[in-house]
């Protein structure tokens, strides 16, 4: 397969709710594969199927060398306090705003063959599995900022270039 174009803010796909995957669906291998190879691109954490096109409830990552995927994925658990973190999405290119994260987070899905799968993890990984579940919610991550914060993203966001 092949590494796909990311939609970007304002695509409407973005704002979609997923679909879960039927397991056995011929087309899932070619979208975790698409997906894995997406992510695979230097400086990328996770890529959300509604990234590139696909409404269903997908993503892969890529975290310290450590690349996977996950079908049909929910986030099951956070813990800690809400902490301030620099966050940025490859769909709101060039951009990277402080937003609230938990420390801590467990998503559980299945593979492509409808096993168990649970991800789970601190840092940056906490921080792609909560930011991964809400694209599949329909959600950026701008949504999350503060409300001056978010206010002036929007402005920087409708005078980039990409807009």
């Amino acid at each position: 397969m092949t590494a796909r174009q990311i939609r970007v803010f304002g695509d409407p796909i973005l704002r979609t709710l997923t679909m879960p995957v039927q397991i056995g669906d011929s087309s899932l291998p070619g979208l975790v594969e698409d997906l894995i190879d997406t992510v695979q691109i230097p400086g990328r954490a996770g890529v959300a199927a509604t990234q590139i096109g696909v409404g269903l409830r997908a993503f892969s990552y890529n975290i310290d060398g450590n690349v996977g995927y996950i079908l049909n994925p929910e986030l099951v658990e956070v813990k800690g306090e809400l902490e301030l973190v620099e966050e940025g999405c490859l769909s709101v290119p060039g951009f990277y705003f402080q937003r609230l994260r938990h420390p801590w987070a467990r998503v559980t899905g299945v593979d492509l063959d409808g096993n168990h799968v649970e991800l789970s993890g601190d840092g940056l990984m906490a921080q792609a599995l909560q930011h991964e579940t809400d694209h599949l919610d329909g959600k950026l991550f701008i949504e999350g900022l503060e409300k001056e914060r978010k206010r002036e993203a929007m402005r920087l966001i409708r005078e980039s270039d990409w807009f």
